[in-house]
């Protein structure tokens, strides 16, 4: 835990108990994983709701704000980079305290950490900074996960590899899934930070109300990205879907001309294999000879006339 002190110094603490008499500015005590005696501790020593509670002990909830009677209480959301899913983050802030609770490890605690302890000039702004911290850290990590799918789209797009269209269809639908899961996220925080903004309840936020609209402009940024993305993998997908489909008429088609081809030469091998006796050309020295000369001319006259219509050109 970290705390302001009256002489404008950071003390840390590894036991709650320690900062129980002390006179402070602000504290923050962050619960990583916490334990059944932490857990009595949200209750016992600071009083917190136990519906609060269970919500901040969960491995995922939606974004949310709750208005207790002495403190606010949020649920915000990070990005797990591993498969792009939410983890939950419980906060919450009372006029000298901000407790941030999570049963997954959270880089972006760590980073707000340290980002606090060593910034001394925004000290003096209490709880909401270090808030803003936090909510600044979580926003940040969304831009590398959109940078990454933004790449892997122009990957898709130029095709170096040389790929298939069907394996560049599947890359395709994957990216929108992985969008899907960014927007569902993004969105939400998005909302979350538009229901801070316009409330009159945080007291404690009015003063630094500057710095999370730069946070919700941020959001806005993250979900317009989000959206052309999707529309340029929905013209993609259209446009190797069209091609694909292009492909195969120009295969069923080359497939058709053969079969119309071969449809005379079927019917008169078909004639001549019937074993009637009385078949004059059956008797005749080149009459072999004959049916396949009118054969090849047939297969020949079809042939060119296929041709002449455009019908082995792809793109007619």
């Amino acid at each position: 835990m970290m705390t302001l002190t009256k002489n404008h110094s950071i003390q840390l603490y590894d036991n709650i108990e320690n900062i129980r008499d002390k006179e402070y500015s602000w504290c923050w005590v962050d619960f990583y994983n916490p334990t059944i005696e932490e857990e009595n501790c949200l209750k016992e020593f600071f009083n917190f709701h136990s519906l609060a509670i269970e919500d901040s002990l969960q491995n995922y909830h939606r974004p949310k704000l709750d208005y207790y009677e002495d403190h606010d209480f949020f649920i915000l959301n990070s990005l797990n980079e591993v498969d792009l899913s939410a983890d939950s983050i419980g906060v919450f802030i009372g006029e000298k305290y901000i407790v941030s609770v999570h049963k997954t490890y959270s880089n972006e605690i760590e980073e707000a950490w340290r980002k606090v302890k060593d910034d001394k000039k925004n000290w003096n702004k209490g709880v909401s900074y270090v808030f803003y911290a936090i909510l600044d850290e979580i926003v940040d990590q969304f831009f590398p996960a959109i940078y990454e799918i933004e790449d892997k789209l122009n990957q898709i797009d130029n095709n170096e590899k040389k790929e298939s269209v069907n394996k560049l269809v599947e890359k395709i639908f994957a990216i929108r899934s992985d969008l899907l899961k960014l927007r569902r996220i993004i969105n939400s925080m998005r909302d979350l930070l538009y229901r801070m903004i316009e409330s009159e309840r945080l007291h404690w936020f009015k003063s630094n109300r500057i710095y999370f609209s730069d946070i919700y402009d941020h959001l806005i940024k993250l979900s317009d990205m989000i959206e052309a993305s999707r529309e340029i993998t929905s013209d993609m997908r259209d446009s190797y879907i069209s091609i694909n489909s292009n492909r195969m008429n120009a295969n069923m088609m080359v497939l058709t001309v053969i079969s119309t081809i071969f449809m005379p030469l079927t019917f008169i091998v078909g004639i001549y294999g019937m074993n009637f006796k009385n078949m004059p050309e059956l008797d005749w020295e080149y009459g072999y000879f004959i049916v396949l000369f009118f054969m090849a001319l047939i297969s020949s006259i079809m042939f060119l006339w296929f041709k002449r219509k455009g019908w082995f050109n792809s793109d007619k």
